[in-house]
Parts: C-alpha cells; structure tokens; sequence
C-alpha cells in the first residue's frame, strides 16, 4: 500500500498527516494555505514520489470556498487526489464513540483510506468548474432580478401604476419608459409627437409609427387620469429610476453570462446531446451540464440519480411503513432545474413529439393516476436516463428510437 496523505481542511488552514503503507502515522503538522506553505508541501509530496517511486495517495474533503486553494494546488503539480462531499466523509469516518477534532478528522480520513474504495481525480480540466461558477453566479442574478422586480412593482403603485397596463413589463420599452416617465407630471406638457418620438427611440424592436402613436395617445390619457400617491418631487421617482435601471442591468449580464457559458459548452461532445432533446435550450442545455460536471465519471445512470437526489428513500421496520420519498441529498440546483425542464417540455409539447411527456401523460391517466410532482419526478428520472445512454454512446435524441425504447 502507498503513503497516504489527508487533509482536514478549514478557513485558510488545513491540518495534514502522512501515513505510511503500515498504517503508522509518519508525519503532521498545521499548513496554512499560503504560497510558502505549499511550496514547502509540494517538497514534500514530491520527496515521497521520489523515495517510492509512486505517488502518494491524497484525500481530503470537500469544504465549499475553503477547499479551493488546495485543489488548485492539486491541480497546479497534476497531483491526483481524492475529493470527498462531506456526506460520503461522515459515514466512512463515523465511530461509535464521537471524538471530533480537526487532528482526529485528518487521522480518520488517512485510516479509512486503507479500507474503502474511493475515486481518484487528477483535476486537469477546469472547464466544468468554470461553468459551474457560471451556472451559479446566474442563479444569482435570477434571485436578485426577482427581488428588484418586486421592489420596482411596489414602487410603481406608488408614482405610476398605469405604465404596467400600458407596456410589457420586463420588456426594454417598459425599463426605459420608467426611466423617463415615473411619474405622471412628467408627461404632462409633452405633444403627443415628442412622446412618440421617445417611445421609437427607447425600444430595439422596429415599433411602427403608428403603433407608437397609438402608445403615445395611451400615456398621455393615462397621466391625466391617473392620481399618484406621491408627488413627482418625492424620492420615489428616483427610487424607481433606480430600479429600472438595475433590472436592465440584471438581464444584460444573465445573457452575457449564458453567452459566456455556450463558448465554454461547446468544446463538449454533451452539448450537442442535450441540445437535440425537445424542449432543451441553449440556456437550459449549459446549465444542465454545469451542474452535472463531467458525467462520464458515473458508471451507471442509477449514481446520476443519486447525485441529483432523486433516489428513492425508503423506510420499513417490522409493521411500520412510510411512504416512498426521494432522498434530496444531491445537487439541489441540479433537481430544481430538472423539474423546470420538464414543466417546459409540457409546456411546449405543441412543438413536436416528445416520448418523455407521453409518459407524463400515461402517469396522469388511469390506473396510475400520479399528481403532477411525482409524475414529473419520475420524468426527471427517465429524462436523466435517456441523457447518461445518448451520451455514452455519442447519439442524438431520436423520438423514433426513443418511444419504442
């Protein structure tokens, strides 16, 4: 047996120590994650593939943001390495008596190495960690663009409630109508031609003249039936301004981020493969492939679903049953967003034939007669199987194939 070398990683440090093939600790000690520190660690690793002849195995669990510096580490001197979710870390490590420290952790993931089998990874490639920065950092945008949304709304009922009738909300004449007009006061005194004129000017799409017309004679009709709660010199206005300007703001980096993300996607053979599914997107597909990582490290399409937590839980002992449940204990951004894909897939089933919403449909009707969560649950499950074969074989989506299947 090789030397092994773990890690009990935490906010800038990490606690190490070196077993060797006897199962005798040779060697611990605090590192902290600075360059010097490494250098003096890369030393080390390296003295020990020099002596043996073979590098030592590595394994340390997965600590969010903290783990970061030593995997780059790991991946900067091609070191394989083993990275542990911290679920997978608890039961392996767990012992009957519970003695927690950051020392008893490291010693316990280098002795457990000795006797489980886990996956090594050599961490070349950083694209799916790039995408997955990117899926989250979308994520993000969304829950902020929903907040300033809700914030826009209430303060337009405030100063103008009448724009949300007049334009399409969240459309780029709505954002910069607000801008220009937030209050009424603001569009009395205008001619129905300067309006006009704004209205042309402050929208990408070829608006006719007499459609902006017709928007023009609406917005002056509506500023002068309309009774604001506040004046055109409160706060407000500029609040909403403010506003307005954010959500543009907000959707021109979630499409500069999806952008980003189809550059990267594309070098990926997968990409295609879940691209050619009806009622997969651009934006759906790279997500979807950001938050599955490289799938060609699961061996079978079952270890998907666990990852997504989609898995069946269930409970019997002696006389007493519980109800079947999925486990959740995977990526929950890549369930949510499992679970939207198919609400799309129903949705745009007018599109064209999709055997995956046939069977939402065989599910809904008698003798199984499911409720809609759990008949889209057991979508996510077939849409993730269709995904692990088509993939592993390099094949397009084929409704054909796919409904006789």
């Amino acid at each position: 047996m090789k030397h092994v070398i773990a890690f009990d990683v935490s906010m800038g440090k990490s606690y190490m120590v070196i077993y060797n093939g006897l199962k005798k600790c040779i060697y611990e000690a605090e590192i902290k994650h600075t360059k010097p520190e490494f250098e003096k660690l890369r030393a080390r690793i390296d003295e020990l593939i020099e002596g043996y002849e073979d590098q030592p195995y590595i394994v340390f669990e997965s600590t969010g943001v903290y783990s970061r510096q030593l995997e780059r580490f790991m991946r900067d001197n091609y070191y394989s390495y083993c990275l542990l979710n911290p679920l997978e870390a608890k039961k392996q490590c767990d012992a009957l008596r519970i003695h927690k420290t950051d020392k008893s952790d490291a010693h316990q993931l280098a002795l457990t190495h000795f006797s489980v089998s886990r996956r090594e990874t050599n961490g070349t490639d950083t694209l799916f960690q790039q995408l997955k920065s990117l899926s989250r950092f979308y994520s993000e945008l969304d829950d902020e663009l929903s907040v300033t949304r809700s914030r826009m709304h209430k303060v337009i009922q405030l100063t103008f409630p009448e724009l949300e009738k007049l334009f399409t909300i969240k459309s780029d004449l709505f954002l910069n109508i607000v801008q220009l007009f937030p209050h009424p006061d603001f569009v009395q005194g205008l001619s129905k031609t300067i309006i006009k004129n704004k209205i042309r000017a402050n929208t990408n799409k070829n608006i006719s003249g007499a459609m902006a017309e017709k928007k023009a004679i609406a917005l002056i009709e509506a500023s002068q039936q309309s009774y604001p709660a506040v004046s055109s010199s409160d706060v407000l206005c500029e609040q909403q301004r403010s506003y307005a300007r954010r959500y543009q703001e907000l959707l021109q980096q979630k499409e500069q981020c999806i952008n980003d993300m189809v550059q990267l996607a594309e070098k990926r053979s997968e990409y295609k493969v879940i691209l050619s599914f009806p009622g997969i997107g651009p934006n759906t597909a790279v997500r979807l492939i950001a938050e599955i990582g490289d799938i060609h490290r699961f061996e079978n399409n079952k270890q998907l679903n666990a990852y997504a937590g989609i898995d069946i839980r269930r409970f019997q002992s002696g006389k007493t049953y519980f109800k079947d449940k999925i486990n959740k204990r995977g990526n929950k951004h890549l369930r949510k967003l499992l679970f939207l894909i198919i609400q799309n897939m129903i949705k745009q089933r007018r599109y064209g034939r999709n055997h995956i919403v046939e069977y939402y449909d065989k599910l809904k009707t008698q003798p199984y007669n499911k409720c809609h969560k759990v008949a889209s649950i057991a979508c996510v499950n077939k849409l993730l199987k269709n995904i692990f074969f088509l993939i592993s074989h390099n094949m397009n989506y084929d409704y054909g194939l796919a409904s006789k299947s």
